[in-house]
């Protein structure tokens, strides 16, 4: 099973740069056991759904991770560097990615500036280098970093939007889902992006509970598969929650006839898998690089609210494994063919098992 397997063309024209507005306007294509698609718009997802299923949500939120820090050479002179904040560590550490990295070295002290262009009292030595990747060492200054990050720093958008577009004032709202409350990813969980209150609303009137857990998406969301051979492959590990109490719920869901388990976006999807053990939830409190892919069954759900994905990325390796590889790239080529809108500000599908 090679990576070109999971490989498809996809016309740029089609890669989202902004969400949908309202969020629930977006598209969304449903794929389920027949071989016919059908197109409906998000806000009639109740539409598909029954009174008792339960929806299990990403409560994740995204913190602001890139900012300029700035080096002072031995002619105090000022070089700006670009800094994306992905892993905050322990004992006042850090990871982040450097850009242009070649300009900075391990042992040098890298300063801030507030939005008034003075520096803060604050600064960082980079105790590691490893290509584009370097470690600081904020030591007792790290929880007033977090407070500088939260007033100047942006959030991170993916690359195939920032490659055609800057960050603008509204990201840092927009890539933000409703059910934002756990401080820790340096991205959405895009899949619910498309919730709205009003859609809230609707869903809850028809008898359809939310359940919440939570997984702080990392680095690894932004990262190719490096290995041709899918298999050899691993993820970065990520914190993920679920709680006794929603584990409990979502047994008794998973032990009656009636009721389904609907799970929006990939990286619940990813933590209700690491929760599943021998057909029941466990609570988990840990980090998991859990990687699925075709072959490896998934149990824990009925169907998934999900974005449309990257070409040869473990996102889309992963609804392969749920619906079969040649039904989801049949469906992706009906997607592209009706002008379906790609990526974390696209548009969604639902997929029934």
């Amino acid at each position: 099973m090679n990576l070109s397997d999971f490989d498809f063309d996809l016309p740029d024209k089609l890669i989202a740069l902004n969400p949908a507005i309202p969020r629930d306007s977006s598209k969304l294509l449903r794929v389920c056991s027949s071989e016919s698609f059908e197109n409906t718009i998000f806000n009639k997802l109740t539409d598909y759904l029954k009174e008792g299923d339960v929806l299990v949500v990403n409560d994740t939120k995204v913190i602001p991770s890139k900012i300029f820090g700035y080096k002072v050479n031995t002619k105090k002179e000022l070089t700006k560097i670009s800094f994306t904040f992905f892993e905050n560590r322990e004992n006042g550490q850090w990871k982040a990615l450097a850009k242009p990295a070649r300009k900075i070295n391990k042992n040098d002290l890298i300063f801030f500036k507030n939005a008034d262009d003075k520096f803060y009292n604050l600064f960082a030595q980079i105790i590691d280098k490893n290509k584009g990747e370097v470690t600081f060492d904020f030591a007792s200054d790290s929880e007033k970093f977090i407070d500088i990050l939260k007033e100047i720093g942006d959030v991170m958008l993916p690359p195939y939007i920032t490659s055609k577009r800057d960050i603008k004032e509204e990201d840092n709202s927009n890539y933000q889902t409703i059910f934002q409350n756990n401080e820790g990813s340096i991205a959405a969980p895009t899949a619910g992006l498309h919730f709205t209150e009003n859609l809230i609303k609707k869903i809850i009137k028809k008898g359809i509970t939310i359940e919440k857990l939570t997984l702080n998406i990392g680095l690894g969301t932004f990262l190719p598969l490096r290995e041709d051979n899918v298999q050899d492959n691993t993820l970065h590990s990520e914190y993920c929650y679920l709680s006794k109490q929603t584990a409990e719920k979502l047994n008794e869901v998973k032990n009656s006839k009636n009721r389904r388990i609907i799970c929006v976006g990939t990286t619940a999807l990813r933590t209700l898998e690491t929760s599943f053990e021998n057909g029941i939830f466990e609570p988990i409190n840990k980090k998991t690089n859990k990687f699925i892919y075709p072959g490896i069954d998934i149990n824990s759900i009925d169907a998934l609210i999900t974005n449309f994905h990257l070409p040869k990325s473990s996102l889309f390796i992963l609804i392969c494994a749920l619906m079969g590889t040649n039904k989801m790239i049949k469906a992706y080529e009906y997607a592209i063919k009706n002008n379906y809108r790609f990526y974390s500000y696209g548009d969604a599908c639902l997929l029934e098992k």
